[in-house]
């Protein structure tokens, strides 16, 4: 059964973009088969979807360190992880009944506001919702933009405060 997750065209990404779409994959691969992410499983990584433009074209450039700070990031975290992701969501909503891809998407985008402060947060929000634009319709777009938003301004309050100009 082939489990790569394959998303939409779209234009070519960044080193580190091509990074955020090799992790979820990897992590969407690693949720399927129960593996951990040991060196010989992250070898298999990037393989051809990183080193490819969302829609087929190459792309040469990969940061390979962002790409393992992820993964493993997301697997060491992800209870803490999920906890904010559930206090982000709405009442009727729960971490596990969300779609597989879409919970692997938010986590990735959780770990890098959470952990990654060398990233801005709307950059980190940004990627990710434009990571799941490139698989879902704007239904999930738009959770993945409102539960990263808010966390975003929960984690890094400081930095996604929008400074009020005087009228």
């Amino acid at each position: 059964m082939n489990t790569e997750v394959r998303p939409k065209a779209d234009d070519q990404p960044s080193a580190r973009r091509a990074a955020r779409l090799a992790a979820v994959q990897a992590l969407y691969q690693l949720e399927i088969s129960g593996e951990k992410p040991d060196a010989a499983v992250l070898g298999e990584f990037p393989g051809r979807f990183a080193v490819e433009t969302l829609d087929g074209g190459e792309n040469p450039s990969f940061d390979r360190d962002f790409f393992d700070d992820i993964v493993k990031g997301v697997v060491e975290r992800k209870g803490e992880i999920d906890q904010l992701i559930a206090g982000a969501l709405a009442r009727d909503l729960t971490v596990e009944r969300l779609e597989l891809l879409l919970r692997v998407i938010l986590r990735a985008g959780t770990f890098e506001i959470l952990t990654r402060i060398d990233v801005p947060a709307r950059v980190a929000l940004a990627e990710h919702v434009g990571i799941s634009h490139a698989f879902f319709a704007e239904r999930e777009t738009g959770l993945v933009n409102g539960v990263l938003d808010k966390l975003a301004r929960s984690l890094r309050a400081g930095e996604m405060q929008v400074d009020a100009k005087p009228r």
